[in-house]
Order: structure tokens, then sequence, then C-alpha cells
């Protein structure tokens, strides 16, 4: 059984994602779709001409976590895409979050991001597709962004090195790193918006542009999508050290 998997897919990006594959998917015969908000995920699944399946669950949860392996030796499926989606944001000076945000980023979007992959990994073959949902944050520090923004340069560096040393397994990662995206994610980060700064808000692109840019950039083999012109050249400023650093 060929199947795609999408993190975060009851919001945002990954919900995004679920429904353009939905007409990208070619034989993959199955959706899964993962995230907290059962209602939210029945509602998609429902939408979708491609069979879902809902899976609920808590990607910080070791416990759930083990299941969902449990799950997939069970099925045995080949993971024609994974989409590592889930994640979270929190807008404020390092000094004033609390250790329960802090660990919740770490979590979420380290921890679960590299375990996801682990355990897809053994299921995908040759043509396989692994779309990593980094940001344009990974490219430079970001005060009072400070650990998402180094929790999104794990993920950028993470699927950088994972590309090269899949290519052999014929398995592409695709990095996708935008800019502000018009989802309820900048809500939440930010709380009631008024942090968000003019420049942000000039930049912000539209969750469907990012979207199809990743899914067409991950066709195609590119280790990096970036979707907008500014975070464009902030990639490029950024690429020459990048690519010493590479070679090392």
């Amino acid at each position: 059984m060929n199947i795609a998997i999408v993190t975060g897919a009851s919001s945002g990006m990954g919900k995004e994602f679920a429904l353009q594959l939905d007409n990208n998917l070619g034989k993959t015969e199955e959706i899964w779709l993962l995230a907290r908000s059962r209602e939210s995920l029945e509602e998609l699944a429902g939408s979708l001409r491609t069979k879902a399946r809902v899976v609920v669950i808590d990607l910080t949860d070791e416990t759930a976590l083990k299941q969902f392996e449990e799950v997939l030796a069970i099925q045995n499926p080949k993971i024609t895409v994974l989409v590592n989606c889930a994640g979270i944001g929190s807008h404020k000076p390092f000094a004033r979050q609390n250790k329960e945000e802090i660990d919740a980023m770490i979590q979420l979007n380290i921890m679960a991001l590299t375990r996801m992959t682990m355990l897809c990994l053994p299921y995908m073959r040759s043509g396989s597709k692994l779309i990593q949902v980094s940001s344009g944050a990974a490219f430079v520090p970001q005060s009072a962004f400070a650990v998402y923004a180094a929790s999104k340069a794990y993920v950028y560096s993470l699927s950088r090195a994972l590309d090269r040393e899949l290519k052999g397994r014929g398995i592409t990662v695709t990095a996708v790193c935008p800019g502000p995206v018009n989802t309820p994610f900048l809500a939440h980060a930010y709380e009631d918006m008024s942090g968000l700064g003019v420049l942000k808000k000039l930049t912000m692109v539209k969750t469907a542009c990012v979207v199809k840019k990743a899914i067409d950039d991950c066709k195609t083999g590119k280790s990096v999508s970036i979707c907008g012109l500014p975070v464009k050249l902030l990639y490029l400023s950024t690429q020459s050290v990048q690519n010493v650093m590479m070679r090392l």
C-alpha cells in the first residue's frame, strides 16, 4: 500500500499540503492525516478525493509515537511522501518565555520531527519525497524569536544533510523555508498580532503559494524551497558560507 503522511494536518500549511497533495499523488492510495484535533482532521478527510486515514496523535508523546511505530510495522506501507509540518512558535524575548513555552518548541519542532523522520525512513523507497517545513527564520538568528529560529535552523540543517545522505537511495529531501505565512501559526506566535512588524506584514505570503511551490520543488528534487523574493534574497546572501560548510 502506497501512502502519504502529513503531520500538523488539522490547520494551516499542514492542511494545505493535504489538500494539494490530493491532486498530486499519482499511485498513492491513502493520505494519513496526523494531528491532535480529531474534528478538524475528520472534516479535512471528508473533503479529499484520496482515501484518508485520520490519526489523532500528540507527536511529543513518546508512548503515542511508539504506538504509531507499531502501526507502521503492521501495515508495512510504502511512504511515497512524508510532510513534517507540525510546529509551534512563540514571539517574545527569551528571558520572558517560560519553561513550558521553550520545551514545547523544542519537543515539537525538533524532537518530534526527528522521531517521525526516523520512524518513516525505513518505509520510504526510491522516488519517495521527504518535505520538512523549516522557515526563513532558519537563515539568521532572530531577536525575540530565538528558540523558534534556532529550532528551524536545526530542521534546515538536518534536511540539507539528509538530502545528501539519501541520494543513493533515490529519496529527495526538501526544506521548505518561507517567510511569514498567513496561517493560524502567526496569531498563536504573536498573540494579538501587535508584535508583527511592518516588514513582515509586507512580505507575508499566501499558504497556497508556499505549498504549491514546495510540491513543485520536491518533484524536481530541489533541496530548498523558498516562496517570496525577500526570503530568497536572504537565503542567497547566506548561501556561500553554507556551501563551504557543507564541503567540510
